[in-house]
């Protein structure tokens, strides 16, 4: 171990942060945070665009925003924030050195470069081809130059992780199997790596194409190929943000997994099946074979859908268990109402869970289904799905444990303390509508891209039900609410590091302490053998079954009535 390797015990939670990694995770996850700043501005242009009363921006202002917004808030943000994460997983949590602290400036450097490089080429303008980009509709070469250097930091920092997780092992600075959480974080890098590399497989070719060095790119091919990066990096989100949920359950509760074999092969059926839910994307393309489009969007997917719902189930019963272990055991629910509520931490992790279930889970199996699918493709009903996965299930998991950080990383207190307390709650249920009567909406037929959903001064054009305008009205009220329950978020966190009192850094040392061995959790097995764990999560499972067969079956009821049999 090199001798200029410092590591700060926090003397508030007895993690032990490694100087660079620390460094590291401070500047990943600031810069997030200006992405994240960046992209909610952004978001008022295209929320008061949408809402067919104000109507805001002129056509070619509004694409050009749209397509910012989409890549700082689904790339930038969420990835930066996720780097960080990584670190976090491994450095601190495995108590070890940062492998190549400087390859991993190097990594940041590239991120930083390619971010700031692609958004440059969006707003000098002729780069308004959205996220998804497609051929042949081309952006300057910066646009996919900038997204090109950003993943390949990203891949770099992938790397570094594994790295890190190598030095840990020979170090011995655990003893059997890595903790949960930093499996999790694994199953992340694992499915990182393969989405980076299918972004530059297809980005690079059109990035030659864009200087005029590759003659063209077929469309098909890039939009199979792009999806395998443009759906998958919210894969990546998913293993990420399910691993901060066990972590916030042991923070917030001291839980413990009620079957770590159980939620471990959960996180492996991901890094097999989930990405073959980028299909869903494809299912109205032509060339693609139905029985490709089939399997993978159904049998092999339904793995995925698995994993998700056996997460769904272990972590609210871990928290549940550890509530009745305190003596909470009245009826179904006392563990879940004297729950701490007013700790942003667990509260924006629980209502990340609930919305990321019912709304992004049950909305994206649907989407799933080849022939529910043409209800919905390309309606406004899909950004509303992935707010639901994207926003409420990640961007709402990174804030909540953001305020874990604030004084255990940043060692700053946190100022405005009952803001903080509010805000999952307003940012949280502002989404849930959000992503609601976009879904609605997007079931009425309102368009995904069209800027104006009137088609004002059309040859043809379309009246639509006042539903759908009343909808797309609510789209702006509740879009609104949820950018001011970002910047709420912004203001604390931001405030927190720059005027929040300074807090002790703790005791500084050259050697790590090992992880100690946990005693085994005999809790889930004493209290099981008088009965089920975690009876009041089982009834919230089944809760969560009878909404979705009853969604499920209501978009074939409506599916049915699309054509007519004579």
């Amino acid at each position: 171990m090199s001798s200029a390797t410092t590591f700060r015990t926090c003397p508030r939670s007895g993690l032990q942060f490694e100087a660079n990694a620390e460094k590291l995770m401070i500047a990943n996850a600031v810069t997030a945070v200006v992405f994240l700043l960046l992209g909610g501005i952004l978001a008022i242009g295209v929320v008061l665009t949408r809402w067919p009363a104000v109507h805001w921006l002129p056509a070619d202002t509004f694409y050009q925003v749209l397509t910012a917004h989409g890549i700082d808030m689904l790339i930038f943000w969420i990835i930066f924030f996720e780097i960080a994460v990584l670190y976090f997983c491994s450095s601190t949590l495995l108590r070890c050195r940062l492998a190549t602290p400087n390859i991993a400036w190097l990594a940041f450097a590239l991120m930083l470069i390619g971010a700031v490089t692609n958004n440059v080429a969006v707003y000098q303008g002729g780069s308004s081809v959205m996220m998804t980009s497609y051929v042949p509709m081309m952006a300057a070469p910066a646009f996919y130059l900038g997204l090109i250097l950003f993943a390949v930091g990203a891949l770099i920092g992938c790397f570094v992780f594994l790295g890190t997780l190598v030095i840990a092992k020979r170090d011995k600075t655990y003893t059997g199997s890595v903790p949960l959480v930093t499996f999790g974080a694994i199953t992340a890098c694992i499915i990182a790596v393969f989405t980076i590399a299918s972004g530059a497989i297809i980005l690079i070719p059109t990035f030659l194409m864009s200087v005029g060095i590759v003659k063209e790119v077929d469309p098909l091919v890039y939009r199979t190929i792009w999806w395998a990066f443009g759906h998958s990096s919210q894969q990546i989100n998913v293993a990420a943000h399910i691993s901060i949920w066990y972590a916030v359950a042991a923070i917030a509760f001291g839980a413990k997994p009620m079957s770590e074999r159980v939620s471990r092969g959960a996180f492996l059926l991901y890094i097999l099946f989930l990405q073959l839910a980028s299909a869903h994307h494809l299912l109205a393309d032509p060339g693609l074979s139905t029985g490709w489009k089939v399997v993978n969007t159904s049998y092999f997917m339904y793995f995925a859908v698995l994993a998700s719902m056996i997460h769904g189930l272990t972590i609210p019963g871990a928290m549940e268990v550890a509530q009745r272990k305190k003596g909470f055991n009245k009826g179904l629910f006392e563990w879940l109402r004297k729950a701490p509520w007013g700790n942003p931490v667990f509260s924006g992790v629980f209502i990340s869970i609930i919305g990321f279930g019912f709304l992004g889970g049950i909305s994206g199996v649907m989407m799933g289904t080849e022939q529910l699918n043409m209800i919905i493709h390309n309606t406004i009903y899909v950004p509303g799905h992935f707010h639901a996965t994207v926003v409420v299930g990640t961007t709402l998991s990174f804030m909540a444990l953001t305020y874990f950080l604030i004084p255990v990383l940043f060692r700053r207190e946190m100022i405005s303390p009952n803001l903080a307390k509010w805000q999952p709650y307003l940012f949280g249920f502002s989404m849930y509508a959000f992503a609601l009567v976009m879904m609605g909406a997007g079931t009425l037929g309102v368009s995904r891209r069209h800027w104006d959903m009137a088609f004002s001064g059309s040859a043809l054009a379309y009246e639509w039900p006042g539903a759908a305008y009343l909808m797309m009205g609510l789209v702006g009220i509740t879009g609104i609410a949820a950018i001011a329950g970002g910047a709420i978020y912004i203001y604390v966190t931001v405030g927190s590091l720059l005027w929040g009192k300074r807090l002790d850094a703790g005791k500084q040392s050259n050697t790590f302490t090992p992880i100690p061995v946990a005693a085994p959790n005999s809790a889930v097995q004493g209290y099981g053998s008088i009965g089920f764990a975690a009876p009041g999560t089982f009834a919230l499972a089944m809760v969560f079954l009878v909404a979705f067969v009853l969604y499920y079956f209501i978009n074939w009821k409506y599916l049915s009535q699309l054509w007519g049999l004579s």
